[in-house]
């Protein structure tokens, strides 16, 4: 077995050299949507085929240049689906190169982590439990390595590994599983080579499943297409039977159902929650399912990891002491003769080319002449937390170098009475300070390492004591979330002084109060309830009981966010209503068991992905009442005009020109708008509630229903007072133009409009928008297609003073709290 000191792999010039020669480590791409195919399926949609119904109609009539006008209204519909849809496939392509695998690889004699992309044939591969094996390899070394190849072979149970040996024992495949110990492989085969074939992009698909909001979505807009059609053909057989114009009559209808149909609902879900994933990618937080969207805003308590999340993960040895003289450690002074063998033993204790942040820590500290060959490794175990290292001396025989927690090593040590609890003492006063304390001890033996730590003759040393400070984010970011009634839980392996100093300095509710996983194992349910409402600082945790806690919190009716690194988080996380993983140092399987995925570990990304998830969905409720609410005014002037026995005054053309505005307004503009200023001084808003329930309906359905009547009053004014049809039709539409822009306005914003702006993508669509209306009403020959007269400068100035009015009205009622409930604003339960 080669030396680990031997071990330096590729260098970076020849590593890129065989990268272009064999091609990246993964798979093809998957085949992406061409604008043909994008485009044929829109062509199924019920919008586009009332346009080429309607285009069809018109040539039947003899009116080619109005089914031209259709026609080419039917292939800018596509065009703007094409054109949403890619930006949506975009913003999906961005998330999975951010969610492609990750391998460590030894560089240049650096352990090095890079994209399973770049792995190389050639390249050294460092594996360690957690760690899905990013290429075919054969083992240069391995110490009690046990492989899940289940995605291979289907078989479940671990398959031991062993360097050197001749069959597949030897050798490590792509796709599978590290579940046990360490290793490290030279790659062999890459990408479409390896013996799966299709592994290496296990988190690179984006899963778009039908979410809760989806599937209500469809139901909403399945009722409204019942009721569009049945209204349509009602129409239809009235005006054909009693007027015999069946072909202007199926025009009408089609209009009608054009009106009706809140095509917008399904297009504004997709894109919202595509463009939002896509926007908390960009600062650090991958969505790798959709529905988490829906529960974020939702989040009542977060329960997170101290180091790494908390903390900076930027271990560093700060504090030694050998029983006589501790004494604050700098790599930068000389250190006492005293200590030296605690700190040279602690190094020897970890592992070479480990991205455990402790070890790496010693590592850094190792002089050269230390450097020597691991013979053997005991893994540390969730019974027994600590590790030993032995390495071959010169003259034969072992040393043995143990590290972990004080109270498991000093009793490896046979310490007992006084001597015990002064280690004790020792380690709970360093760990009142913020630091992680290890015990070290060392043992010299002649023979085979024994199987079991218990077995080894150790001799006490002393301990070590590391700093990780506290990250810069986290105390605004704690304070950010107990004003959003979010309250964050700390679970933790670590001692509970050491947990109580980083709760303390995080901001953390009642950071003195200490629960202890031992603790917490021998309370009831009943009895662990009442502590996990009370308590926010868990310390000393095993993965079961990090399971335990999150299920008692459930129970509870708290919507719970965790965060999780190690294997035996997958359960937790999986229990939880929001996962969240690790994304640098976390293992594969506890990132394919979460929804989200920490690109950068801070605490600060997940407050600033519930407030994305908050802004989202708030936007996305804003969108819904504006669609329901423009729809009002657009079906009833379709409707009303023929029930009353007048002129129709909405054809599908003009149908698809108030589309035209409303379809931008919907993906771009209220998707863009910011959240509101007190979004997170919100309580969290309940898990059951709907997005558009029947307030929120009515509410829209009131609103609307005003600037119909606005719009109806000057069709209706203008054919009293003689008015020609194609001037009255242009005052009403004018004034859903200038009505549906107020609205928009009035709908963005949960308190007065204006407050926040309106953002360039409003003020973009407006301008296009009145100059599309301008060029319709001034140029004769878009006027005459569309049936248009020029209104008078005065009727026009009324049109848009009364629409504008009408659209802004729900401001008179905005100060009202029923109102600012249905448009989102939550009310904080009594203390």
């Amino acid at each position: 077995m080669p030396r680990s000191s031997e071990l330096r792999g590729l260098s970076e010039a020849e590593a890129a050299r065989r990268l272009a020669e064999s091609g990246p480590n993964e798979l093809p791409a998957p085949p992406r949507r061409g604008l043909g195919r994008i485009a044929a399926q829109v062509m199924t949609e019920p919008m586009f085929l009332l346009l080429a119904l309607a285009a069809g109609a018109y040539l039947v009539l003899g009116e080619p240049a109005e089914g031209a006008l259709l026609a080419s209204f039917a292939f800018i519909t596509i065009g703007l689906v094409v054109v949403q849809e890619r930006r949506s496939e975009r913003a999906l392509e961005a998330l999975r190169a951010l969610g492609a695998p990750l391998a460590v690889v030894l560089r240049e004699g650096q352990a090095r982590r890079i994209p399973a992309a770049g792995v190389v044939p050639g390249d050294l591969l460092v594996l360690e439990e957690g760690a899905r094996v990013p290429a075919d390899g054969r083992l240069l070394s391995a110490r009690s390595l046990a492989v899940d190849e289940s995605l291979l072979t289907g078989e479940s149970v671990p398959v031991d590994k062993q360097a050197g040996a001749g069959d597949e024992a030897g050798e490590a495949f792509a796709g599978t599983l590290v579940v046990g110990g360490t290793g490290l492989a030279e790659v062999t085969r890459t990408g479409i080579a390896t013996r799966s074939g299709q592994i290496g992009q296990a988190l690179a698909g984006i899963d778009i499943e039908s979410t809760r909001l989806q599937r209500n979505t469809a139901r909403l807009v399945r009722l409204f297409g019942v009721l569009a059609l049945c209204v349509s053909l009602l129409l239809l057989l009235v005006h054909g039977a009693i007027r015999g114009e069946w072909v202007q009559g199926l025009l009408s209808a089609i209009a009608v159902a054009m009106a009706m149909l809140p095509e917008e609902f399904p297009l504004a879900l997709a894109v919202f929650l595509a463009l939002g994933a896509w926007r908390m990618a960009r600062v650090g937080v991958l969505v790798r399912r959709a529905a988490v969207v829906e529960t974020l805003g939702a989040a009542t308590v977060l329960c997170v990891d101290k180091t790494g999340t908390l903390t900076e993960n930027r271990m560093r040895v700060a504090w030694l002491d050998d029983g006589r003289m501790p004494a604050r450690f700098d790599a930068a002074t000389t250190l006492l003769p005293a200590l030296q063998p605690v700190l040279e033993a602690a190094i020897l204790a970890s592992r070479a080319h480990s991205m455990d942040p402790m070890d790496r820590a010693l590592q850094s500290l190792a002089p050269g002449a230390l450097a020597q060959a691991e013979a053997g490794h005991l893994p540390l175990s969730p019974e027994l937390p600590a590790m030993s290292v032995a390495h071959a001396l010169p003259g034969g025989g072992l040393r043995v170098a143990t590290k972990g927690a004080p109270e498991v090593v000093a009793a490896l040590c046979g310490l007992s009475g006084e001597a015990l609890d002064a280690v004790h003492a020792r380690a709970a006063d360093a760990a009142a300070n913020g630091l992680r304390v290890l015990g070290v001890a060392e043992a010299r033996i002649d023979g085979a390492l024994p199987g079991d730590q218990r077995a080894l003759p150790l001799r006490w040393l002393g301990l070590v004591g590391f700093e990780d400070p506290l990250r810069e984010s986290v105390p605004a970011a704690v304070a950010e979330a107990r004003s959003a009634g979010i309250r964050v839980v700390m679970m933790t392996g670590d001692f509970a002084p050491t947990a109580r100093a980083i709760a303390a300095q995080a901001g953390l509710e009642a950071p003195g109060e200490v629960m202890l996983g031992q603790d917490l194992t021998e309370l009831d349910d009943a009895a662990l309830a009442a502590t996990a409402g009370r308590t926010s600082v868990f310390a000393r945790m095993r993965p079961e009981q990090k399971l335990r806690l999150v299920e008692t919190l459930k129970a509870r009716g708290e919507v719970v966010a965790m965060t999780g690194d190690g294997v035996n988080d997958a359960p937790a996380l999986k229990s939880a209503h929001i996962g969240i993983a690790m994304g640098q140092r976390g293992t594969d399987v506890a990132r394919e068991a979460a929804p989200l995925v920490l690109v950068q570990e801070d605490f600060g990304l997940i407050v600033a992905a519930v407030r994305q998830g908050r802004r989202i969905f708030d936007n996305l409720r804003k969108v819904m009442l504006y669609i329901v609410a423009i729809h009002v005014p657009i079906a009833g002037l379709a409707i009303v005009p023929l029930l009353l026995g007048l002129p129709p005054l909405l054809l599908p053309a003009h149908v698809v020109l108030i589309e035209m505005v409303i379809d931008p307004m919907c993906s771009i503009a209220f998707e863009s708008q910011p959240a509101e200023p007190d979004l997170m001084q919100q309580p969290p808003r309940p898990l059951d509630e709907g997005l558009v329930g029947p307030g929120q309906l009515l509410l829209g359905v009131l609103v609307g229903g005003v600037l119909l009547a606005a719009c109806l009053w000057l069709y209706l004014r203008g054919l009293d007072s003689g008015m020609a049809v194609a001037e009255a039709r242009s005052l009403s539409l004018l004034a859903i133009t200038g009505g549906n822009l107020a609205l928009v306005a009035s709908l963005s914003h949960r308190r007065g409009a204006w407050t926040q702006g309106t953002g360039r993508a409003y003020v973009l669509i407006s301008l296009g928008a009145a100059a599309v209306l301008a060029a319709c009403l001034g140029l004769p020959a878009l006027r005459d297609l569309f049936d248009f007269a020029l209104p008078s400068p005065r009727d026009g100035a009324l049109a848009v003073a009364l629409s504008a009015a009408a659209g802004l009205v729900l401001e008179l009622a905005k100060p009202l709290p029923r109102v600012q409930r249905l448009l989102g604003r939550q009310d904080r339960s009594p203390a």
